[in-house]
């Protein structure tokens, strides 16, 4: 089933233009056009609210043009896998290579020119690209930055948002220098790879972004067990005098912690959760608004009377039985 066709049959058997579409979904008349003629290829499901807005409007079950989408999609991703990868454009290569800072740049440039579209220049083009549509995809929602990018590039509100949208829908296959001059350029200030780790830094642009840098590492790490899965965790939440006043929040603090080689006690958890709560730790913490607590010292007599009682009593059976059996 065509996404397309399944659009055009339902506009009209409602009586409503293109026009009518490209309102509700607050793109252009021009987007939708494209996208019903195939000049547009659909953009992918989970990067935009275009399918549920159209949806609405054309009343059609719920999640129809989204399932519709993603068959779709599936297939054709299929076709692209079984050919092999084209080359970037020469100016969406040359971008890339200008914005890497430093002597790496004439490296970097010398190991792309070996190959048409190798590993290390996928690598770079698509985190630079994963960078770039995460900031997008972030502020899609913000109407004032939507429209600042509109008059920077003196687009309407809603061209600026259908140029948005079809960039998110790209991949690095397909990126083209429209989306590069549009986006990349202006949203990347430079990056920089350690080619024995991999390691990328990327600086951003702080006008159009409220994130000043971000950092990629490709490492291989050691397996590292969370607290939630470990004996001294479930004893801990097994025990009511340890854990029976804590909050579903501080229950999933301590449960997501990581510990890589020793698996630590009950009692760590229940002090770890005195220091969650202590105002020392966390200035500008509301100390009224704080658990009260008891001492850790005396949870701690409370664990060892109870040990004893344990203790006491498997003596006493031991000895109940012996009698029994004399």
């Amino acid at each position: 089933m065509d996404v397309c066709l399944v659009i055009k049959r339902r506009l009209e058997e409602l009586g409503l233009e293109q026009r009518d579409l490209a309102a509700a979904a607050h793109v252009t008349e021009s987007y939708i056009s494209q996208l019903l003629t195939r000049r547009k290829a659909p953009p992918a499901v989970d990067r935009t609210d275009l399918y549920e807005r159209m949806n609405d409007f054309l009343k059609l079950p719920k999640g129809q043009l989204s399932a519709i989408v993603r068959a779709q999609r599936a297939e054709e991703l299929k076709k692209k896998l079984a050919d092999p990868p084209l080359p970037l454009f020469k100016e969406v290569r040359a971008l890339v290579i200008n914005k890497c800072r430093g002597e790496a740049q004439s490296v970097i440039r010398d190991i792309f020119a070996q190959q048409a579209f190798g590993e290390l220049e996928r690598l770079v083009t698509q985190t630079l690209l994963n960078v770039t549509k995460k900031i997008a995809r972030d502020e899609l929602k913000e109407e004032r930055w939507l429209r600042a990018v509109a008059r920077a590039r003196k687009l309407s509100y809603e061209e600026a948002r259908g140029a948005i949208l079809e960039f998110l829908d790209t991949d690095v296959y397909n990126v083209s220098p429209e989306h590069c001059s549009a986006f990349l350029d202006p949203l990347i200030e430079s990056w920089t790879i350690d080619l024995e780790t991999f390691e990328m830094a990327i600086a951003l642009n702080r006008q159009l972004s409220t994130t000043a840098s971000m950092n990629f590492k490709f490492v291989e790490t050691a397996s590292i067990e969370p607290a939630a899965q470990l004996p001294g965790f479930r004893e801990f939440i097994g025990n009511a005098t340890l854990s029976g006043d804590a909050s579903r929040e501080e229950l999933a603090f301590l449960s997501g912690l990581r510990f890589a080689q020793r698996a630590p006690t009950a009692l760590y958890f229940y002090r770890e959760l005195q220091n969650l709560r202590d105002p020392l730790h966390f200035p500008g913490s509301s100390v009224g608004a704080m658990h009260k607590h008891r001492d850790a010292s005396d949870v701690e007599k409370k664990l060892q009377v109870d040990s004893r009682r344990k203790a006491l009593r498997r003596w006493s059976n031991k000895v109940s039985k012996k009698l029994v059996k004399s």
